[in-house]
């Protein structure tokens, strides 16, 4: 390679006379977001089911057994994070998502035969296993194949896909029994297994395993057969090289301002994001709208409310490259605020005045609609994309599962002491508890929050407090040589 060809400046790097094409990223990204799916199918099976679990299986499925029901999975998840960063780095992004649908299928299958709670508990522990491992698998395979000025919007892709999975259980467990409806959620994980085999292996994984000319092809893959992809290859490789060279013991690594700062931004709005209530509307949102009164059909009403998360989820893909991270998370946090405070008015009415509170029924599912809006547009997507973004290279691994731990605990104890904060606040309370959360999660993202929007992870380092170094593409251009492939 000569002198010549690496005296380049860092856009040439990434732009080439022929552009890259994006349809195979959008392509992968879809096929890898069925885990998204996966997960959503997961979350959103309680909802139509849980009132009628004791008919199915004909034997008692009391309150108790109902909310573990609902909330196992995620101790499930919280334990599926951990050993993800060894898995990925072992098996590979790819094989880990195809290998993680076997025990997932499995799980369905003991749900549908199961002979009692335990078993059904069981099941939905791996569930939570297989489904969180995805939480962390799929937004790293998606960070990795996509190029910085399309980076937001696949990244949001999990999102959106968890959101139309959450939909599809409402809207089979309407119109489906309980046996066809799981059976339709159990093959799902087959098709994502299928569909993966047609996609390559991340480039970076495949140079972290020094197997260049895989890297080469599955880049290639990735960018189109007329796009030349040596100088991103190369540039990808550089950067893998630094990351070597400025590799640190584990614990020296978090003890950086810039891991450290990343660390509270990602666990900040991974709290927010659970705290704010989102996960309690979605397990229980058919008691909700039961409790309200309300004259619609409460199965309907948590379609209307899934199909709004689908299509404002699908809004944020749209928009979150052009309005940035922190504005859509402020207008998040600030509107959900107001929506749960709405809300908690609206059931203090109804056990005050429960005569004028039901002629006011629309109240829960207008405030609800409102919420999901919101939150699919800011705190739904965002978090997860922060994920691949704020963390240092040095840490993104561990980060990430770390991260995605705390984020499963929330989930568990919003669902599990969902019904206890009810029963000592009321349903009035409880909301008003979750408006408060949302108030200083506006706070947290004004005060504490980076925008990353078309930064890179230099300029993102750098804003939370890193030492400026020369970066990869610096060196570049200055007519440095990176390692020869």
């Amino acid at each position: 390679m000569s002198t010549k060809a690496t005296t380049v400046s860092a856009q040439t790097l990434v732009s080439t006379a022929v552009p890259a094409a994006k349809l195979p990223q959008y392509v992968a990204a879809l096929i890898a977001t069925i885990g998204g799916f996966c997960l959503g199918t997961v979350l959103g099976w309680t909802s139509p089911v849980l009132t009628s679990l004791s008919d199915y299986y004909g034997f008692e499925v009391n309150v108790d057994s109902q909310a573990w029901i609902g909330s196992i999975m995620a101790i499930g998840a919280m334990v599926g994070c951990l050993p993800m960063s060894w898995m990925l780095d072992t098996f590979g992004r790819k094989s880990t998502i195809i290998i993680l649908t076997v025990p997932t299928v499995a799980a369905w299958m003991m749900i549908i035969f199961a002979p009692s709670v335990t078993v059904i508990c069981i099941a939905r522990f791996i569930l939570g296993f297989t489904t969180g491992a995805y939480a962390v698998a799929v937004p790293l395979y998606t960070s990795e194949i996509s190029e910085n000025e399309i980076r937001g919007t696949l990244g949001t892709y999990f999102q959106l896909q968890l959101t139309i999975g959450i939909t599809s259980a409402y809207i089979l467990g309407s119109l489906l029994p309980i046996f066809w409806m799981t059976m339709v959620c159990g093959c799902i994980p087959v098709v994502l297994a299928l569909a993966m085999l047609i996609i390559p292996e991340t480039p970076t994984y495949y140079l972290k395993k020094f197997r260049v000319d895989e890297a080469r092809k599955a880049l290639q893959w990735f960018r189109g057969s007329h796009y030349d992809v040596e100088p991103e290859l190369m540039l990808l490789k550089a950067n893998l090289d630094q990351m070597e060279a400025e590799r640190v013991p584990f614990t020296q690594a978090f003890v950086t301002t810039p891991a450290k700062r990343g660390l509270v931004v990602g666990l900040g709005v991974m709290f927010f994001q659970q705290f704010s209530g989102v996960n309690a509307v979605i397990f229980y949102a058919e008691s909700i709208f039961k409790a309200a009164g309300s004259s619609m059909s409460p199965s309907l009403q948590t379609i209307i409310v899934g199909l709004i998360m689908v299509v404002m989820t699908w809004v944020a893909t749209l928009a979150i490259d052009r309005a940035g991270r922190r504005p859509l998370l402020l207008i998040s946090a600030s509107i959900m605020a107001i929506c749960t405070a709405i809300l908690g008015v609206y059931f203090l009415l109804l056990e005050k005045t429960p005569d004028f509170a039901k002629t006011i029924g629309s109240v829960p599912i207008v405030s609800l609609s409102i919420f999901i809006i919101v939150f699919s547009l800011g705190f739904g997507p965002i978090p997860w994309m922060f994920m691949s973004e704020i963390f240092p290279p040095q840490i993104k691994g561990p980060a990430c599962s770390i991260a995605c731990f705390f984020n499963w605990f929330s989930v568990f104890m919003v669902t599990k002491f969902f019904g206890d904060l009810q029963s000592k606040f009321g349903s009035y309370g409880t909301f008003w508890i979750f408006s408060g959360i949302s108030i200083a999660g506006t706070f947290f993202v004004l005060n504490l929050v980076p925008e990353t929007k078309g930064k890179s992870m230099e300029e993102i380092q750098k804003e939370l407090g890193a030492t400026p170094q020369m970066t990869p593409e610096d060196r570049m251009e200055n007519g440095q040589k990176p390692a020869k492939f």
